[in-house]
């Protein structure tokens, strides 16, 4: 199993940016995907989660800025993150639980400036 995460960068405060999860050796279908977080200063937290037939929940710091969708055609998932806050810079991390184990991507970084 590998995650692979891209897309952070640099935005201003008010913007949007999408980040994406590349997924392989995990059934897609399946798989219950969640996206979380670490800002500065604090410990990592849940940010939303996406079940294998594409229901979402999400943490209500994020929920009206923040969606998750999944793509099975290409083994991926994003994160579209609206209306972004310099509260919200952080390094996001793609997880899973599949098979008795847990597995995180490298993270990527989120950088909102205000």
């Amino acid at each position: 199993v590998q995650l692979q995460a891209s897309g952070g960068g640099l935005v201003q405060a008010g913007g949007s940016l999408r980040i994406s999860c590349r997924t392989s050796g995990v059934n897609n279908k399946i798989a219950s995907m969640d996206w979380h977080r670490q800002t500065p200063g604090h410990e990592r937290e849940l940010v939303g989660t996406i079940t294998g037939d594409g229901r979402t929940d999400y943490q209500d710091f994020v929920k009206g800025r923040f969606s998750i969708s999944r793509d099975y055609a290409r083994n991926t998932i994003y994160l579209q993150m609206n209306s972004l806050q310099p509260e919200d810079t952080g390094v996001y991390y793609c997880h899973t639980f599949y098979r008795g184990s847990e597995w995180w991507g490298q993270g990527t970084q989120v950088t909102v400036s205000s």
